[in-house]
């Protein structure tokens, strides 16, 4: 890779002032309240279908506490296994790119957030556990980590790695968008919406970061790295903003089902259609950062993003 440039604006100065793990306290459980819910149900499609519906509220209860579970599962392992040696590696130079000193220092208080963030996901699945009485039912390998092995198997053994990076830069960019509403919504247990309002609140920090990361990350591949890389970039999109359907059908069977009905549910509920306009809505943020690093200029990439649907819906937006 080539040099980058020098300029970096850093939204890390007063960490040691706005940082969760340096000034937030960590979220405790009270006793929710009968009608508590510990997911909004608008963002659990499996709900919304008639074979969990028609099992009545405790159902809902249970299938809304397992799909806390693996929210939070997920913020465990996708800051553990994906985000946290990207950061580590940018840290001690070891990314390829020739970073200002002040951005591999940034490197190290992300670092710091997502171990943080990490250890009170682990923490609140415990916490929730103990209140509500549905135990965690472990879906397996997360689908993002199955993905994103698959596209590195598809890239030029001399570029692998580059798909870890660029998934950080992914994930980053969008999981911020992801937390917005949640803080605000008052059904929730105190203790799940301080958590997620924290979370923001450095992903806000961590956005910003890896939005400049791109711009420089791009211009310093060769023209033969952005050619092998480039047309995989849709496929690291969905690799973090398609659903787990593994972990929806486990969501489902919490309700009382069958495995055969679970499965048929998350199959039915997250379907290729339904999943196709989901990913061009939450991807649009990052396909824009995409095609502002100049990754689109590259016609078999371009063509790469048009393919997935993903293209035209930031265009029209």
């Amino acid at each position: 890779m080539r040099d980058t440039p020098e300029d970096y604006g850093s939204r890390f100065e007063r960490w040691d002032e706005r940082a969760a793990v340096r000034v937030k306290p960590q979220p405790v459980m009270d006793p929710p309240a009968p009608d508590a819910l510990y997911f909004p149900p608008e963002l659990v499609p499996v709900l919304r279908h008639p074979l969990v519906a028609e099992r009545g509220e405790r159902a809902v209860h249970d299938a809304l506490a397992q799909h806390l579970y693996h929210y939070l599962h997920f913020t465990v392992e996708l800051e553990q296994l994906a985000i946290i040696p990207v950061a580590a590696r940018i840290a001690r130079g070891r990314s390829g790119l020739d970073l200002p000193e002040r951005m591999r220092a940034d490197a190290y208080k992300i670092v710091t957030d997502e171990a943080w963030h990490a250890q009170l996901s682990y923490d609140l699945i415990r916490q929730v556990e103990a209140r509500s009485g549905v135990e965690w039912a472990d879906a397996g390998t997360p689908a993002f980590l199955r993905r994103l092995d698959a596209v590195r198997r598809r890239l030029d053994p001399r570029v692998r790695g580059l798909e870890r990076l660029l998934f950080a830069v992914v994930s980053e960019t969008l999981i911020s968008t992801v937390l917005t509403d949640i803080p605000r919504d008052r059904r929730l247990p105190g203790a799940v919406r301080d958590l997620v309002r924290d979370h923001a609140e450095d992903e806000g920090r961590h956005h910003a970061y890896f939005r400049d990361l791109l711009q420089r990350l791009w211009p310093a591949l060769s023209a033969g790295e952005r050619a092998c890389v480039g047309p995989l970039l849709p496929a690291i999109v969905a690799a973090f903003v398609e659903p787990d359907r593994e972990a929806a059908a486990v969501v489902a069977r919490s309700a009382g089902l069958s495995r055969e009905e679970a499965r048929t549910v998350a199959a039915e509920s997250l379907s290729a259609e339904w999943t196709a306009r989901d990913t061009a809505s939450r991807a649009r943020t990052v396909v824009r950062y995409f095609e502002e690093a100049g990754a689109l200029d590259d016609g078999a990439t371009m063509e790469a993003f048009v393919s997935a649907g993903l293209l035209n819906n930031v265009r029209d937006g």
